[in-house]
């Protein structure tokens, strides 16, 4: 009797460890860093989006996103008006948070995703009922780039 009591002990808490590191990692994971300008009212609209999805977001206000989209390799093709950093992958743009979440648990080999320009309907750029279809692009290091999800209507 005693062996049981001694491996549950042990399995429950190995589990316990285990759920811990995951909900560890599915925080760190939620942490992201936004790099926009102080002038653009979409960047703000964009990070409520990501609030509300439950995302924590460290919003860093900078004069030049254009140094940030340098040293992280988003060409001019993918850029738009802010850029963001999660665990090792880069979010250009006005990308769904849904997809930010399929991006991290799909653990994709992907340097990071994009919606290029400032696509009206997309999320922080919502202007009434008129939505634009757009794309979400993924893009690796050598800058290849794939379509990720079509939006005909967001």
């Amino acid at each position: 009797m005693k062996i049981w009591v001694w491996i549950v002990m042990l399995l429950g808490t190995s589990t316990v460890s285990y759920a811990e590191e995951q909900l560890k990692l599915t925080n760190i994971l939620k942490e992201i860093v936004v790099y926009r300008s102080p002038s653009c009212g979409c960047c703000g609209k964009w990070v409520k989006h990501l609030e509300l999805n439950g995302f924590k977001v460290t919003d860093k206000v900078t004069n030049n996103v254009q140094a940030i989209k340098d040293q992280y390799g988003v060409n001019k093709s993918l850029a738009s008006c802010h850029t963001a950093i999660i665990g090792n992958y880069v979010v250009e743009g006005h990308v769904p948070a849904d997809d930010i979440k399929r991006m991290i648990q799909s653990k994709a080999n992907i340097k990071g995703i994009s919606v290029p320009g400032m696509v009206t309907g997309s999320p922080g750029m919502e202007m009434g009922g008129h939505k634009d279809p757009f794309n979400v692009l993924s893009f690796d290091e050598s800058g290849k780039q794939d379509l990720y999800k079509a939006y005909e209507k967001y």
